[in-house]
């Protein structure tokens, strides 16, 4: 068998999540992240998450998921849990933040500061999030990699 270069994996563009409704589902998000919505039709809508989005796509017709799921990153999961809550959404216990939206996908909320997922300077300006900064234990699991906020 010949030796074959592979491609590397290098991240996420999108995720899409079938829902039942196309506008109940914009309600349902928007009801606890603020966000731009990149396109919409009949049967599909963009969420933009500034170099990446969430496209939601009518027609969910499956039973709700087990232990598949995304994490879904935000700077301020205190105020997602609150909003969460606000709602009547059944959540997880803290520090975690997991749930099922109505149609059944599983979701995983991640604090921005606290993990290795790193939004590039000009994109996180561009989303008006330039100001956020990671934990020490974020930058140290970055440093291992050559990852770290000014690492060259």
């Amino acid at each position: 068998m010949a030796d074959t270069k592979k491609a590397r994996a290098v991240g996420m563009n999108h995720i899409a999540l079938e829902v039942g409704d196309i506008e109940e589902a914009l309600e349902f998000y928007g009801g606890f992240v603020d966000f731009e919505l990149r396109g919409k039709s009949d049967k599909m809508a963009f969420i933009d998450l500034g170099d990446q989005f969430i496209a939601l796509s009518k027609g969910r017709s499956q039973p709700p998921d087990d232990d598949r799921h995304f994490g879904l990153v935000v700077d301020d999961k205190p105020a997602v849990r609150r909003a969460l809550e606000e709602m009547g959404v059944d959540l997880t216990p803290e520090p975690n933040i997991d749930f099922r939206d109505p149609w059944g996908n599983l979701i995983q909320i991640v604090g921005y500061q606290g993990i290795q997922f790193t939004k590039a300077p000009n994109v996180l300006k561009g989303m008006g999030l330039s100001g956020l900064a990671k934990t020490a234990e974020a930058v140290k699991e970055l440093t291992k990699k050559g990852m770290a906020p000014g690492d060259k």
